[in-house]
């Protein structure tokens, strides 16, 4: 599947779009009367990384993570194509993928059925068609990336190479259908209808509800309140209804760009009472140069109840942890990233080297070299 990808990126990349030299797309415009001209951008992406586990993991597999998710190996993280459809009243996305993230963000895609599972939906990044339904009003469906936090799946998008643990673990994609509203210059709404938190297949017969309200009072400013709500539990066992509450901001001043994340969720228990957790990120990230980066960033997450980490730790999955990374952009279309982060955990849950028992740190270094055409 790698082999497709990068032998269809090179494809792609024979002719590159002049309006879009970041993403290096090729265009191709088709008009009809009366209309704004509809274009299909053809584009392809490639992060290749190399990753080293303080905890030096047996079978290699990095534990609690997506990105990078294999120790002391020379692999691809992410690596991708796709075809953007954009027009006055249409829009839409078809991506394919492939890597190491793939594998360990799919590996729970639930299987309920003869036609289910993550065969097909781990290589679909996106399959989503929109269509204009008034004046600022768009109706989107199909499988499409999350919109939850401000870290989305692609690291050449985001502050730093890999994800905050409040990323990690809430959803990176959906599968339903979404109302976007732009009310005005400065207020924006969502409104989701979904199969449920992260899944293609479905594991019940309910759907899961997100909304999100992002206010811009200024260019350099955003604020944003996201929340979800769903039934996670097959249906064999009883309802246990998840609730996510998440607050965002984002300031970008003149070479600064600073972010801060925070999660509240809750998910009920049988009976009575409830499991919750909190989680937060706070990343900033200054230009040294025109060509280089430097980001800085402190997070925690605490699970008691295990609703979004099984550990099978007396004291669950709480974590603190900080990271130091240096980007550079020698060009548009290529970004090296180099990242130390480390964690401290109540519980020992992290593999430690040679030892049966586990270690209540971890640190990983990686470097990562991408490719966009």
């Amino acid at each position: 599947m790698i082999a497709f990808l990068l032998v269809a990126a090179l494809a792609a990349s024979d002719t590159v779009g002049a309006a879009d030299t970041t993403r290096a797309r090729r265009d191709t415009t088709t008009t009809r009367r009366d209309s704004v001209p509809t274009r299909v951008a053809f584009g392809a992406f490639v992060d290749g990384y190399y990753a080293w586990d303080t905890g030096r993991p047996r079978a290699f597999d990095r534990l609690y993570t997506t990105q990078p998710a294999r120790h002391n190996e020379f692999n691809v993280n992410l690596a991708f194509v796709e075809a953007v459809l954009t027009g006055d009243r249409v829009r839409g996305r078809l991506a394919l993928q492939a890597g190491t993230s793939v594998q360990s963000n799919y590996f729970a895609e639930p299987r309920v059925g003869a036609v289910s599972g993550g065969e097909l939906s781990r290589n679909i990044q996106e399959a989503t068609v929109g269509v204009r339904l008034g004046r600022g009003l768009w109706l989107d469906g199909g499988i499409y990336f999350s919109y939850i936090g401000f870290e989305g799946w692609i690291s050449r998008d985001n502050p730093t190479y890999t994800r905050s643990l409040v990323a990690d673990f809430t959803p990176y994609y959906l599968s339903g259908a979404k109302l976007t509203w732009q009310a005005s210059r400065t207020i924006s709404a969502q409104l989701h209808v979904m199969n449920g938190w992260q899944n293609v297949s479905e594991t019940n017969a309910d759907k899961a509800v997100g909304t999100r309200i992002d206010w811009t009072p200024r260019r350099d400013v955003v604020l944003a309140w996201g929340t979800f709500i769903g039934n996670e539990q097959p249906d064999s066992l009883a309802a246990r209804t998840r609730i996510l509450n998440q607050f965002l901001a984002r300031w970008t001043p003149t070479d600064w760009e600073l972010s801060a994340v925070l999660d509240l969720g809750r998910q009920s228990r049988p009976g009575n009472g409830a499991d919750t957790w909190s989680g937060s990120t706070v990343i900033a990230r200054r230009a040294l140069t025109p060509t280089v980066k430097l980001v800085g960033r402190a997070e925690y997450l605490f699970d008691r109840g295990q609703v979004l980490v099984r550990t099978d730790s007396p004291g669950g999955f709480r974590t603190t942890g900080a990271s130091l990374g240096l980007d550079v952009q020698p060009d548009a279309r290529v970004l090296w990233r180099t990242e130390v982060r480390g964690f401290r955990s109540r519980d020992a849950i992290w593999p430690r080297a040679g030892a049966a028992s586990g270690n209540r740190t971890s640190a990983v270094l990686v470097s990562s070299l991408a490719l966009t055409l």
